[in-house]
């Protein structure tokens, strides 16, 4: 290709992105092209932060810092709450962009946007009080909560305006400035997010930079960032924890998940499938949180089975700008193509495909969603997060094999146990290794609930106040009388 025909791509690309530091909007002199999943084609140039533009906003977040933390919750609460009209107000055109470069339904991509903005919102009517330690006619001794200075957040492709928002409003409350980094494969809508964010807070308060897994690199090592809280997978959050060390900053990580549901022989299948199909495979099953895997009680698995084969048949796969679609496409050909390896290893260890399990033709990175039965319990479907629309169902006999079963792996986001008496399905899990576990539900969050993984699925947590904190230091004020 000549150099004069990529400079005529490059003019017909959407170039009206830029990054914000210190309150201004800045173009910068690099730029990488952002892919549509439904169409393969790339559509619209990002702008790529040097180290240099991540210096100057680590300085205009740094500067900020002291009049930021010296307003009252209720200021900050206040403006929390500016956000979440905003993101109200803006939602058509904010989801139209998330859309078209990360390829969920539309009408998921308004929700994520209004429910990002109702979860921060949310987060701001938590008090955080000082506790009292020890009063007697000695000593007076109370915990105070600080914070921490300046928050780095590096985000990921799948929810790219919730996933920021949240660690946002959390560190913006407690009295934090904020540099946020959105993935490359899904970063314009995070960066029109930024252009409205500077119209709400001070300059310097937020500060939202486009770039590369480079620029998430600097960021985790960067001596004047305070705190990094990253969401991904876990091969990348060992990275930033790793470059974190060098100068002990804080970290939040919320990463992969591998999640089991357990269904009960007292449950009924058709009345569940669809519930548990949608939380598989809800944004075509790219959710750290979705379920990946169905281990069924043997007297109601074939049954199971068969009904979610017909969900997963039944299912409108397509442009996730067209209001028909339930499921678009695979965000980025990596993934897309992980995912039908998965697929096919599956197919050759013998598993029983009751549904889908191939690529859909034409143009864009589309999966058929696929229900895989009588898989081996070492496939990589089922050990690995698949973060595709793919859904293995295993029998179980006794129970405590399949909480054993359920328990048997690197992760620990989230799980969920199905059945009619609910004494037993809440025991049962109770019994799972994770940081959330839900009952006759899944994928459910709430501003007030502490959200993060174990073992490997995480350290920390967002929401609650349990959340609030991690963006602060606990002092002690200790007093002799």
């Amino acid at each position: 290709m000549s150099m004069g025909t990529n400079k005529i791509l490059a003019a017909v690309l959407r170039s009206d992105f830029t990054h914000l530091i210190a309150g201004e909007a800045v173009r910068g002199s690099n730029a990488f092209e952002v892919i549509n999943p439904a169409s393969g084609a790339a559509f619209a140039l990002c702008p790529s932060a040097s180290r240099s533009e991540l210096d100057t906003a680590v300085s205009a977040a740094r500067a900020a810092a002291p009049a930021w933390s010296a307003r009252s919750y209720e200021e900050r609460r206040a403006l929390i709450g500016e956000l979440a009209a905003t993101l109200a107000a803006h939602q058509d055109t904010l989801a139209e962009l998330l859309t078209r470069e990360q390829g969920k339904p539309i009408a998921q991509a308004r929700d994520e946007i209004v429910r990002a903005g109702t979860l921060a919102a949310g987060m701001a009517q938590i008090p955080i009080n000082d506790e009292l330690l020890a009063e007697d006619a000695q000593r007076h001794i109370v915990l105070r909560y600080a914070p921490l200075g300046v928050v780095g957040i590096i985000t990921p492709w799948n929810a790219p305006i919730s996933l920021a928002t949240a660690p946002m409003a959390a560190a913006l409350y407690t009295g934090n400035t904020v540099v946020l980094k959105p993935s490359p494969y899904a970063p314009l809508v995070t960066l029109k997010y930024g252009e409205l964010l500077g119209k709400i807070f001070p300059a310097g308060v937020v500060n939202v930079l486009g770039g590369g897994d480079e620029l998430g690199a600097w960021m985790s090592a960067h001596p004047h960032i305070d705190k990094i809280a990253f969401t991904g997978s876990v091969a990348t959050g060992k990275q930033v924890m790793a470059a974190a060390a060098g100068t002990l900053k804080r970290i939040t990580l919320e990463l992969g998940g591998n999640d089991a549901a357990i269904i009960l022989e007292d449950a009924d299948p058709q009345a569940i499938a669809a519930k548990l199909f949608f939380a598989a495979t809800v944004n075509s099953g790219q959710v750290c949180m979705a379920i990946k895997r169905i281990y069924a009680h043997e007297s109601i698995y074939e049954p199971l089975c068969a009904a979610l084969a017909e969900q997963a048949r039944r299912a409108v796969v397509g442009d996730g700008l067209d209001p028909a679609t339930q499921l678009g496409p695979i965000q980025n050909k990596r993934q897309y193509q992980r995912v039908l390896g998965l697929i096919d290893d599956a197919r050759r260890r013998g598993a029983r495909i009751l549904a889908g399990g191939h690529a859909l033709k034409g143009a864009g990175y589309f999966i058929a969603p696929t229900i895989v039965c009588d898989i081996e319990e070492d496939a990589a479907l089922v050990r690995e997060e698949q973060f595709g629309p793919v859904l293995p169902v295993m029998k179980y006999r006794d129970i405590e094999d399949a909480i054993g079963r359920a328990n048997d792996t690197r992760y620990g986001l989230s799980g969920s146990v199905w059945g009619s008496d609910l004494a037993r399905a809440s025991r049962v899990a109770a019994q799972l290794q994770v940081g959330t576990a839900w009952v006759n539900q899944h994928r459910s969050l709430a501003a007030r609930v502490p959200f993060g993984g174990a073992k490997e699925s995480g350290i920390g947590r967002h929401y609650g106040e349990l959340g609030l904190k991690g963006n602060m230091e606990p002092r002690v004020l200790s007093i002799l009388k």
